[in-house]
């Protein structure tokens, strides 16, 4: 890894401002101690590789996301998280190096569940996407910071994002599991409840759907899918243009209940909302977005499988919740990947005294 010096940590951070290093925000100094206090969090060798990180095909070693993980305000706790969210984000499913290079505006969103949210101080409540909660915060941004540094996805030479969304500074929550009345999605996934894990999706911004629930109305369950499914399927989405690639949603814990009591679970929500994400011929003839040939007499489904929708617990109770539409495209459809949190193998951090910030 390149050593840089500097006489003290402004001049430090104005040569990671002028190589092109940060996301355009101030960063801690990667420092030789801190990064080596990173590492040992991890548990892993410097030297390990995760894997190549795309469209630069850069090594992704640990000691190089560990310097990204201190540059973007990470404690030694969140390690372990930061390893399992670049490891998904290299697995060749999850398309990096098209994602970084499309012109779409897509970042990853980084959802965490398990034991990880409470020890890691990970948000999953109001606002937590938001700002005000450091592990959220934290975790998302060293992803980026290493998709930046190791992936070499700079804006407007590799990452060709045309507007890009602040979700590509940090996209990172916790799973509310405590107030879900369902089991977390990591269940669904097939994972044991005490297990922690890192799922990846690359998504676009967040997009609030209003849902007004009546107890005394047996209907709303199914209106509340009706509109979840519409924002999912517009034909400005790519969804509902490129159809047959990943999205998610995160239902607020109020929207979750009612669901819940009308005998749901997140299999049922997800497939139901998959079902009914359809978009007419007609409306994609009308729209500006369609490739190809499109016969308006017919419907077309915007996910090939419910396996395709990620449904989670997440934010505040009240009107909202939230759909993440995505891109749709790379050769595997811009696939969701989900990683183990490895934790057994970290050894206990030695807290250093004397930070050497000449060398970065």
């Amino acid at each position: 890894m390149t050593t840089l010096e500097a006489t003290n940590e402004y001049e430090a951070l104005e040569q990671l401002h002028a190589l092109g290093c940060t996301d355009g925000l101030p960063v801690v100094i990667p420092t030789a101690d801190r990064v080596e206090r990173m590492v040992l969090a991890t548990g892993l060798d410097p030297d390990m590789s995760l894997g190549t990180m795309g469209p630069n095909q850069g090594d992704c070693t640990v000691e190089k996301l560990a310097a990204a993980a201190v540059m973007a305000g990470c404690l030694p706790d969140h390690a372990p998280v930061v390893v399992a969210a670049a490891r998904a984000v290299i697995d060749p499913r999850f398309d990096l190096t098209e994602m970084q290079a499309t012109t779409h505006a897509i970042a990853p969103l980084i959802i965490v569940n398990g034991p990880a949210r409470d020890w890691c101080g990970l948000h999953g409540g109001f606002g937590a996407l938001g700002p005000g909660y450091r592990a959220n915060a934290s975790i998302g941004r060293a992803l980026r910071l290493a998709m930046i540094n190791v992936g070499g996805g700079r804006s407007g030479t590799s990452d060709m994002a045309l507007l890009g969304h602040p979700g590509k500074f940090t996209m990172c929550l916790g799973e509310d599991e405590d107030n879900s009345p369902f089991v977390p999605m990591h269940q669904m996934l097939g994972h044991d409840p005490n297990d922690s894990v890192v799922t990846v999706v690359g998504v676009d911004a967040p997009q609030s759907v209003i849902c007004v629930t009546d107890a005394d109305d047996p209907t709303t369950p199914d209106r509340m899918l009706g509109s979840l499914a519409t924002a999912l399927s517009s034909v400005t989405t790519n969804n509902a243009a490129l159809r047959h690639g990943q999205a998610a949603v995160a239902l607020n814990p109020d929207h979750a209940a009612v669901f819940a009591e009308a005998g749901h679970d997140l299999v049922s929500v997800r497939d139901a909302i998959v079902e009914r994400a359809q978009v007419s011929g007609a409306a994609l003839a009308q729209s500006a977005g369609v490739m190809g040939k499109i016969d308006p007499d017919r419907s077309y489904d915007c996910f090939e499988r419910p396996e395709d929708l990620l449904v989670f617990v997440a934010g505040g109770g009240g009107l909202y919740s939230v759909v993440f539409p995505s891109w749709c495209a790379g050769p595997h459809r811009n696939r969701a990947v989900t990683v183990p949190i490895e934790v057994g193998q970290a050894c206990e951090i030695p807290a250093f005294v004397n930070l050497r910030s000449e060398h970065l």
